[in-house]
């Protein structure tokens, strides 16, 4: 009955030593002395701060790209204990005792390495042979740049590591489409595709360019399965939705899987706080939820509230007023009703206060029961410090003199009506009878005798304006526009009718208990569209570069100096392989050129099946240079060197598969392909000896001379630090 226990039980494996040999000196070229230097690098001074708010659960907004990779620096800190306490505000500044730096630098650098044994097998998969595969391997491994940027507090390597993984995995699955369709092998390879896809859009919104490339070769091999003629109908379908579930669904759930772990970690109040909506504020923990913690929630007649714009450009700004009137005699010559001014404000203050009035009633405290203020409804809006009431009328506005003057009416006895009606616009309403809501309701004022629309041009006023943002009436204005539509964020029912009692109501906090708590997909949705928006700080930096220096490494960035000595770590490529890698780009796109005219001509120089693996290669090799080069000549953003290395690993790829193109198809004798291979041995050590010579400048573990640092200068235009004793 045991019998089966007589005999050992035997488990045989194969093991790739070129796989275990490229791994180990992958790991040991990224983790060597990793937490060397002991300071903040570069652009450690701008993660570093993310990391802090992670740890103690800081609400941050970031508008260089989606949460994932920055949680995935902050698990390095979480790992290593790291408590947040640190203050990133220098380049340079030594850490202290409580910052783990091997652990924080631990993640980015075990993606690099990896990326060594991944280039192996991409090559592999897509059916070249080892020697090949292995060049690509060692070449990523040698290339000064990548081991600099993986052995810091970045995310470039991390997304070099799902962008190959997102194309090694896709052609595991493509290639297990040849022999077993819907095993478990081919659903891994598919899911993981869809997942590696995400999470490269996650690290950076250029990881779409890697998603997009894929999901065209995917199309593409798509539609070859719909012309399989031994496939049955349902067949096809199904491999289509498995498609399509796996890599255009699945990466959809696990990017708002990265945004549902980040609000959820994220929960408490923080300085970016103010660029997003009212509702959004109210949803954190302290800052605004505390102010605005039980504050009632239906607008009524004779509620005191604030009105934020919605727009938020160029900075928040709550409706406002003050005792000082506009100019008689602007600047340009033009005239003005000098009366009291309505600007939009970037701070809290009193002077945000407004009463909703009824027009037909004197009053301005809320009936009991209050009576809520409805979509249609005509109101009058009080300055609550002044008394006096919002008005439009047709005056040109100050600044924007295409639209029409917003003023709180002074009565100066002149032929000068006031025309103080609005009438509230609810434009998120879900019915005409909805009621104005705090917080949830985004309202447009309409002027009932103009129908002037409340808005905020956004324009600074000059020094008679204290430099606050410029309001106008919008008589013009077709459709919606954010910076028409405002929102109560402070709330609180008037009790007071005398002035006195009711300007000491307006300076103190309201106190009614409401929840508004905002779902996760309209947090979601408002975080997105800020961070797609949200103005990056485009200004000219030292080391800033353009798209066309990259090629030919023609900058170069000084990562870091020692404080005492000439030691120095710059983000600085192999000249060799960046030049190199260049040309074989330029040789592919000519023979594929060449190819393809001769093809046309019937005359094939390829075997049916070489050449269908030289169009994969350039489709994922050049064609991810190039969706990762590309658009950077479109971007109107500050670019740096390491831009260019998510697009630098392809075209490393690709340069050992024109190689061995090379000598299998263009080398016609046995000694032309020897003298070939001597030239590839040649130029491979001449690329060892550079990345060697590089070396202190990618680790910075040793100090050079002046002399030493003047010799490695190879072009004027790389920024050598040498220090003047």
């Amino acid at each position: 009955m045991l019998g089966f226990l007589q005999h050992p039980v035997m488990v045989t494996a194969e093991v790739n030593l070129n796989m275990v040999a490229l791994t180990a000196m992958g790991l040991l070229s990224r983790l060597w002395q990793l937490a060397y230097p002991r300071a903040v690098v570069f652009d450690e001074v701008y993660y570093g701060q993310y990391i802090s708010f992670y740890m103690k659960r800081i609400f941050f907004l970031d508008g260089s790209g989606p949460p994932f990779g920055h949680m995935l620096l902050a698990l390095g800190g979480y790992l290593g204990g790291f408590d947040g306490n640190f203050l990133w505000n220098r380049i340079g500044a030594e850490y202290s005792s409580n910052v783990p730096v091997w652990s924080l630098r631990l993640l980015p650098a075990l993606s690099g390495a990896l990326s060594v044994p991944m280039a192996y097998e991409i090559v592999r998969e897509l059916g070249f042979s080892h020697c090949a595969a292995t060049g690509a391997a060692l070449l990523v491994l040698i290339e000064n740049a990548l081991i600099t940027q993986s052995r810091l507090m970045l995310l470039e390597s991390v997304l070099i590591f799902f962008n190959l993984l997102a194309v090694l995995s896709y052609l595991k699955f493509s290639n297990s489409q040849k022999h077993r369709p819907f095993s478990p092998r081919w659903w891994f390879w598919l899911v993981l595709t869809g997942v590696a896809c995400s999470c490269a859009v996650g690290i950076k919104y250029v990881g779409v360019f890697t998603y997009l490339l894929v999901l065209g070769v995917a199309a593409v091999h798509a539609w070859h399965v719909i012309g399989d003629q031994t496939l049955s109908n349902v067949r096809v379908l199904c491999h289509l939705l498995a498609r399509a579930a796996a890599l255009v669904v699945l990466p959809i759930l696990v990017y708002l899987l990265f945004f549902y772990i980040h609000l959820l970690l994220l929960y408490r109040s923080g300085p970016h706080d103010q660029i997003m909506s009212s509702a959004f504020q109210a949803s954190l923990e302290g800052g605004l939820a505390r102010v605005t913690q039980g504050q009632p929630l239906e607008v009524a007649f004779g509620s005191q509230v604030t009105l934020k714009n919605v727009f938020g450009q160029p900075v928040p700004c709550w409706l406002h007023s003050h005792q000082s009137t506009y100019p008689m005699i602007y600047e340009n010559g033009r005239g003005s009703s000098h009366q009291q001014q309505v600007t939009c404000y970037p701070f809290k203050d009193v002077n945000n206060w407004w009463i909703v009035k009824d027009p037909g009633r004197h009053q301005l405290v809320v009936n009991n029961p209050p009576r809520p203020v409805r979509h249609g409804d005509v109101v009058q809006l009080v300055h609550g410090m002044t008394t006096r009431l919002l008005n439009t009328h047709d005056v040109a506005a100050p600044l924007s003199p295409h639209a029409q003057e917003v003023s709180c009416y002074v009565d100066y006895n002149i032929s000068m009506p006031p025309q103080n009606l609005w009438r509230l616009d609810i434009v998120n309403r879900e019915s005409d009878t909805d009621v104005w809501k705090t917080i949830l309701s985004e309202v447009r004022f309409v002027h009932v005798n103009t129908s002037a629309i409340l808005k905020l041009s956004g324009v600074p006023l000059p020094d008679w304006g204290f430099r606050q943002l410029e309001v106008v009436g919008e008589k013009l204005f077709r459709g919606y526009h954010e910076s028409t539509v405002w929102n109560v964020e402070e709330h609180r029912y008037g009790r007071s009718q005398e002035q006195k009692e009711r300007e000491l109501e307006l300076h103190s906090p309201t106190q009614v208990d409401i929840s508004r708590n905002l779902s996760f997909m309209a947090r979601f949705s408002e975080l997105q569209w800020r961070m797609l928006t949200v103005r990056s700080d485009d200004s000219e930096h030292k080391y800033s570069s353009t798209p066309l220096d990259w090629v030919m490494l023609d900058t170069n960035i000084a990562y870091w100096l020692h404080p005492r000595t000439s030691a120095q770590i710059h983000l600085l490529g192999n000249v060799v392989i960046w030049a190199s890698a260049s040309l074989a780009t330029l040789a592919y796109a000519l023979l594929f050129v060449w190819y393809l005219l001769r093809r046309r001509r019937r005359v094939c120089d390829l075997p049916e099946d070489c050449w269908l693996r030289w169009v994969l290669a350039g489709a994922l090799c050049a064609g991810g240079w190039a969706v990762n080069y590309l658009p950077f000549f479109l971007m109107e953003k500050t670019l740096f060197l390491y831009h260019y290395l998510p697009a630098l690993t392809f075209q490393i790829l690709l340069l050992p598969v024109v190689l061995e193109h090379v000598s299998d198809h263009l080398c016609r004798s046995q000694l032309q392909r020897s003298l070939f291979t001597a030239l590839v041995v040649a130029w491979f050590t001449s690329a060892c000896h550079v990345s060697n010579m590089l070396r202190p400048l990618t680790y910075g573990d040793r100090p050079l001379s002046p002399s030493e640092l003047k010799a490695l200068r190879w072009k004027d235009s790389w920024d050598i630090l040498i220090r003047r004793y």
